[in-house]
């Protein structure tokens, strides 16, 4: 039985991979009297004299929702709220495993951006923070900034910032390792959705001055950005407009750090030999990134990360959502900032010490008990009062 066969079977059996249970015994009827009607009409009355006793109360300060409208699930792209509800379910139970956070999964069977903002804001009341999780770019980048600029609980699109917070964990040890800066780093980023949209925003508030990004047509540049999120990004000048390059391998050469959230197959060991000596290659396509790391290795890359278990420096954002969560919930954060997202990001990398660091380990790995205590803390220390 492969792989996919034993997902289906465990998923059928269990139906499903999470439930919601009691914290408290209901008994007889005492316990019934405390836990509802009558007594429950003492904690109303508190929140209702003041709204913040929702905290005191109730499982508010601990609970959030995975929100996805199943328009980019996965690899497997516009697939519906229904067929996206398993990995919903799946982040749900990562967040319970790894943080504790009562993670309530909703696929909503909508792809309005102003119906899923309208449902997001009317959850609020319930919930401590938003996951947005599988939500087509560039929609995803208006539905995350109307709801961090409405609501007053941290929202975080997953698949933008966990990717990107991890990547820059990992660029952060490559430089421990190499001896390189932040400043002599020319990075190429192949793919503009929303995991590149944030990786080349990260890496730029890190201090990374020279990116090129690439959609499917080649190298954007700025008389031809493919969306306003893009023209954002060149006229705040995270990326760099280079006219002479067109092309993924024009793009590579003189580099020295590649970023693949694209495809696979699409970076030849040629591209790799013609960046400078000893690049980073971070190939995350999935399941087949856009170059196998022994190809990449035998090119001469220093450091090679992928999105796949089965190789060293697994780019993994459970790395990130689960300890960034549990720190804004922590000290009711009511927006997850860059800061936080930065300091997160240094605190993946700071867990694995000089002596532990080498090429086939730049970031912890995902069982790593000591992540999410670190980025939780973090996120705390750059929490805005």
């Amino acid at each position: 039985m492969d792989l996919y066969q034993q997902s289906l079977q465990l998923h059928k059996t269990y139906q499903g991979k999470y439930r919601i249970e009691s914290k408290i015994p209901i008994r007889d009827f005492q316990d019934l009297s405390v836990a509802y009607s009558p007594g429950v009409a003492a904690p109303c009355r508190a929140i209702a004299n003041n709204k913040e006793d929702v905290y005191t109360y109730t499982s508010k300060g601990s609970t959030i929702a995975v929100i996805s409208d199943g328009s980019a699930v996965l690899g497997l792209g516009n697939i519906g709220p229904e067929a996206a509800l398993p990995v919903m379910e799946g982040k749900a139970i990562l967040f319970k495993e790894f943080a504790d956070i009562n993670a309530i999964p909703l696929c909503l069977a909508t792809q309005d951006t102003e119906e899923i903002i309208r449902i997001c804001k009317a959850l609020a009341p319930s919930i401590g923070g938003i996951n947005l999780e599988d939500i087509s770019s560039p929609r995803c980048f208006e539905i995350e900034e109307r709801l961090k600029a409405e609501l007053d609980i941290p929202v975080f699109h997953d698949d933008q910032h966990g990717t990107a917070i991890v990547v820059a964990a990992a660029i952060i040890n490559a430089n421990r390792l190499s001896g390189r800066r932040m400043e002599d780093l020319r990075v190429v980023i192949n793919g503009l959705g929303a995991a590149g949209v944030a990786i080349a925003q990260i890496l730029h508030d890190l201090g990374i001055q020279h990116i090129i990004a690439l959609n499917s047509k080649g190298v954007v540049h700025v008389s031809n950005p493919p969306n306003t999120t893009v023209a954002k990004l060149f006229a705040a000048g995270v990326l760099v407009d280079d006219p002479d390059k067109h092309t993924l391998s024009d793009a590579m050469a003189n580099s020295n750090v590649f970023i693949g959230v694209s495809v696979g197959n699409v970076v030849t060991p040629a591209m790799v030999q013609s960046m400078q000596e000893h690049p980073y290659i971070f190939a995350m396509a999935n399941p087949d990134p856009e170059i196998m790391p022994d190809l990449a290795k035998s090119a001469g890359a220093l450091v090679v990360g992928t999105g796949r278990s089965d190789f060293p420096n697994q780019i993994n954002n459970v790395l990130a959502f689960p300890g960034i969560f549990h720190g804004a919930l922590h000290a009711r954060a009511k927006q997850i900032t860059n800061e936080m997202k930065l300091a997160a990001a240094h605190a993946i990398a700071n867990i694995v010490s000089d002596s532990e660091l080498k090429s086939s380990y730049i970031i912890p790995g995902a069982f790593d008990e000591r992540v999410v205590p670190a980025v939780s803390q973090a996120v705390q220390q750059h929490v805005m009062p």
